[in-house]
């Protein structure tokens, strides 16, 4: 009998053995697939990030030295002035600092404003049954065919008379008013969330806007970041609202700075203008970097139920 379980007991040890030895062995087949992997996706991430470079070049250059050259400098050489970006973000006549606080400004209150708006609205679309809304739904998705630009001259006249004209209410105030788009994203996602949980909820003794808050709204998280991300892209980079609302220059945004920057100097301070461009991106990077997860998470999962 000693023996008998002896033997067994070797029998069950070689498996697990050869099992660990497998494993090493498919790692190892896989390292050279991984290597030429990440080296095609370091080889087109060096091919997409060569019009950066070029900018940081031209940005690091002094004044009045051709920027625009033949071959196309794609990485700084020659020249390293580092103070070009204080330069133009303590420029009086252009002041990129109070830009970018003004923009900031423009971009939480459409955030906040989004999120209030089209939560409410997509909850109700989403998880709540009242008459009509199947065709208030359909004339929400219609609204989506209407450009804004055929609403310009009718929100500006009526902004106009409410005396917003040189305030920054025309650009976040239509926020808190709800996006058809961002609305149905989240409806979509919305509608993924088990009917159990809200079942559990009403047992508990919650009212609607209680479910809402306290299991709906948390679980809704990556379609509402999702949103943010968008409206931040989109508040941070608009030129056209700013440019009919705001008729002062310390009010002015970063992209009517930037405008500016390129109209005013002559042709000859590019290296201001293109440190301006880098300045301007870098909030748009750490945004895509540190929202990267959840971005990625709600959009795939946005839309797996209709």
């Amino acid at each position: 009998m000693h023996m008998k379980t002896s033997t067994r007991a070797n029998v069950f040890e070689i498996p697990k053995e050869s099992q660990a030895v497998r494993k090493r062995k498919s790692i190892l087949r896989r390292i050279p697939g991984w290597v030429v992997s990440y080296l095609a996706l370091a080889g087109l991430s060096s091919f997409i990030l060569l019009p950066i470079g070029w900018l940081l070049a031209a940005a690091l250059k002094p004044d009045f030295v051709p920027i625009f050259t033949q071959p196309p400098e794609w990485w700084p050489t020659s020249y390293w002035h580092w103070e070009n970006f204080v330069r133009v973000m303590t420029n009086e006549t252009i002041p990129m600092a109070r830009y970018i606080a003004n923009t900031f400004t423009i971009v939480l209150g459409n955030m906040v404003g989004t999120v209030l708006s089209c939560s409410v609205v997509a909850y109700a679309f989403a998880r709540l049954r009242f008459r009509g809304s199947s065709f208030l739904f359909n004339v929400l998705i219609i609204t989506m065919l209407i450009p804004w630009q055929a609403l310009m001259v009718p929100q500006f006249l009526m902004f106009f008379k409410f005396g917003w004209y040189g305030t920054y209410l025309p650009l976040i105030v239509p926020s808190f008013g709800g996006s058809p788009f961002f609305i149905f994203l989240i409806r979509q996602y919305m509608r993924t969330i088990p009917k159990e949980l809200e079942d559990a909820a009403r047992v508990d003794g919650l009212n609607y806007w209680q479910t809402f808050f306290y299991i709906i709204l948390p679980l809704s998280l990556p379609a509402i970041t999702v949103c943010l991300v968008f409206v931040f892209l989109g508040s941070w980079s608009d030129l056209l609202g700013p440019l009919l609302y705001l008729d002062t220059n310390s009010k002015f945004t970063v992209a009517i700075g930037l405008a500016n920057m390129a109209t005013r100097s002559g042709n000859s301070l590019w290296n201001l203008l293109m440190a301006g461009n880098l300045i301007s991106i870098i909030p748009m990077v750490i945004t895509y970097f540190l929202l990267q997860k959840q971005l990625i998470g709600g959009i795939a999962s946005v839309g797996l139920k209709g």
